[in-house]
């Protein structure tokens, strides 16, 4: 930092995003490498990061389960299913703990999928933070606008990651 330059503390937010990126690096999927933190009145409550269930290989050890969508309207997207995302690990690490959610934030790289978005909405988040948009994240917008949950974005781009 130069002497013309005055320190600037991060907010809140960025602070929790910083720390979901962190346990990013500990995913075991290629495919999106995400990881997430749920915080609340400024404290962090649990982390979790994409990875294959306790017990089971990785993605990265032994390559991607992939299944394809075909959508209503005719389009078709690939979904690796051999991993848990990392706002279920992060909601099962609560349960484990048996720490509530009720009325915290959610930290995450993209809009979480429907069925994390289901997992949010019911275990009483109240607002969802997103480094970039999920390509399939639509439904889980309408889901959160719907139910009085916040979601809010870094930034509007869509998250590239291969195989999408």
């Amino acid at each position: 930092m130069s002497e013309n330059e005055s320190y600037q503390r991060s907010s809140w937010d960025e602070y929790f995003m910083e720390i979901a990126n962190t346990v990013a690096k500990r995913a075991t999927c290629d495919r999106g490498r995400s990881g997430c933190v749920i915080a609340r009145d400024k404290q962090l409550l649990v982390s979790g990061y994409v990875g294959s269930p306790k017990g089971l290989p990785h993605c990265d050890d032994i390559g991607h389960q992939m299944k394809k969508t075909i959508h209503e309207d005719g389009s078709v997207t690939q979904h690796c299913v051999r991993t848990v995302h990392a706002e279920q690990n992060a909601i099962c690490q609560a349960a484990k703990l048996g720490i509530s959610l009720q009325g915290a934030t959610l930290y995450c790289r993209m809009t979480p999928c429907r069925t994390c978005a289901m997992l949010i909405i019911n275990c009483g988040i109240v607002r969802v933070v997103c480094e970039k948009k999920y390509h399939a994240g639509s439904e889980s917008e309408k889901m959160f606008k719907l139910t009085g949950i916040t979601l809010e974005y870094e930034n509007d781009e869509i998250l590239q990651y291969d195989k999408q």
